[in-house]
């Protein structure tokens, strides 16, 4: 490798690391040059300044219908910061080539300079709705307390990133070799593969590790559009007030009683999707196989709420069976067995299995499908019958499935979800049925203690990892091989 091309390497990783780094700052509302007021809600990020005009405006309905912001310079913002987006996205197609042969490159080379060009443009952009806001309110004294413009540090740093784009964009187009015409397309297999996983890992960290920055209002005295400043610091005062308070104590032991017990039955019973699949594929009627497999999988697509009312019809007061009940003078009145609390881990758990039994059984018949159909012949023509084979040959071969499965089932032994709970929840069953989920709904969102619903969910995903790793180790002891 000569000097040149170490160099223009270098430049390369430079740049990608730089793309990057101009992309994830995108969705980071601490940075968002889109603020030039304070009236703009500082939980906004670039992105949904550029593409959100509702969100953008929101809270300035009088102060653009006064005329103290005028709505050309909201809209100039809108398309500018959307402009900036197209920018960072395209840098981000760019640098995806980057990693390809010379033509990859070369096309790489053009979509980063477009990109850095066009973010550059749309800071600018920005800059001049900045300025037309300041400009008013120079002519306009009076208006400076309805509007209290902003100085966001995030013009400088998309102003100083998108100028480092386009530099090192010109760097390597000029550094790189020029392609053959009939040099085609090309990149290794691992790259490609890099590239189709991209867009999931992007994903994961905007949907899974960006809300983990909301974490810090654990430590704070928060309460919903409140700004986060040291005088507001609270230290582990959260923390500690889970166990030094007896109610709260008290309250999450019951929680947490409701939740391991529903958890826990659910583990017990993580077999039946298993043994539904095996006894599914042993119909030989392809008609009813799929018959039974579709009626069992649909209500996984129905919602909790849909649920709730196909119960509500069925076992309320004026439901089906309290109404043939009466008619066949086996009651005189009718009940409503949903607001009754006995045995309410058992029903919700039956419910989730009705909901879920099908949905979770594919995975399985999936894995059947995999088995060598060579054992089954074996073992037909060594005598063995239709139980046997499925004692001995399916169920051996779907066991590291379904320790898969059960490993993560462990790991997310907290984690019963909100919606069952929510909607069968009622005045008499509410001792028995709150779980951790609802738990930090409850307190969270309805009872406004979002430092408190905060650290409940840093516990819970904390415990969880820990269960995670403690399952793995545990399959590692007994089967020889980890799970993850």
């Amino acid at each position: 490798m000569t000097g040149k091309e170490l160099t223009t390497n270098i430049i390369y990783y430079v740049l990608r690391v730089t793309i990057v780094l101009y992309v994830v700052l995108l969705f980071l509302p601490g940075v968002n040059p889109a603020r030039i007021t304070e009236k703009i809600n500082r939980n906004l990020s670039l992105f949904t300044a550029g593409f959100f005009y509702k969100s953008l405006t929101d809270g300035l309905g009088r102060v653009i219908s006064k005329g103290w912001i005028p709505q050309s310079t909201m809209i100039t913002l809108n398309l500018t910061s959307l402009v900036a987006c197209l920018g960072a996205f395209a840098a981000g197609v760019g640098g995806c080539f980057s990693i390809g042969n010379n033509k990859c490159r070369r096309i790489g080379n053009i979509l980063t300079l477009s990109g850095g060009a066009v973010g550059l443009a749309g800071i600018i952009g920005i800059m001049v709705a900045r300025n037309q806001l300041v400009q008013l309110v120079a002519e306009h004294p009076n208006y400076a307390k309805n509007t209290m413009p902003n100085d966001p540090m995030g013009i400088k740093l998309y102003l100083a990133m998108s100028i480092i784009v386009l530099l090192l964009s010109v760097a390597t187009f000029i550094l790189s070799p020029k392609p053959e015409k009939d040099e085609p397309l090309h990149m290794e297999a691992k790259y490609r593969l890099f590239l189709m996983f991209m867009p999931f890992a992007l994903l994961i960290l905007v949907f899974s590790y960006l809300p983990l920055w909301g974490w810090r209002y654990a430590f704070f005295d928060y309460k919903a559009g409140d700004t986060l400043t040291m005088d507001k610091w609270r230290g582990l005062f959260w923390f500690t007030y889970l166990f030094q308070n007896p109610a709260t104590s008290k309250h999450i032991a019951r929680v947490m009683l409701n939740t391991l017990a529903m958890s826990g039955i659910g583990i017990a019973f993580s077999f039946l999707p298993m043994v539904f699949a095996i006894f599914l594929s042993e119909i030989k009627n392809n008609k009813a196989r799929s018959l039974i497999q579709t009626f069992t999988t649909i209500p996984n697509f129905i919602s909790w709420v849909l649920v709730y009312a196909i119960a509500l019809c069925i076992f309320s007061t004026d439901g089906f069976i309290s109404s043939f009940m009466i008619q066949n003078g086996f009651w005189e009145s009718g009940k409503n067995m949903l607001m009754s609390s006995k045995h309410t881990w058992l029903k919700m758990w039956a419910w989730g299995t009705w909901k879920g039994l099908g949905w979770s059984a594919i995975i399985y018949i999936s894995a059947i499908s995999g088995i060598d159909q060579q054992l089954y012949e074996a073992a037909t023509v060594d005598g063995a019958g239709r139980f046997q084979k499925m004692w001995h040959i399916t169920l051996p071969e779907l066991i590291p499935t379904y320790c898969v499965l059960l490993t993560l089932s462990i790991a997310g032994i907290l984690s019963n979800g909100l919606d069952q709970y929510l909607v069968f929840e009622n005045a008499q069953n509410t001792q028995a049925i709150e779980v951790l989920d609802l738990y930090v709904y409850k307190i969270g969102i309805k009872g406004g203690l979002i430092p408190l619903s905060t650290v409940v969910g840093m516990f819970k995903s904390i415990i969880s990892v820990a269960l995670l790793f403690l399952a793995n180790n545990i399959s590692k002891l007994v089967r020889g091989q980890s799970v993850v």
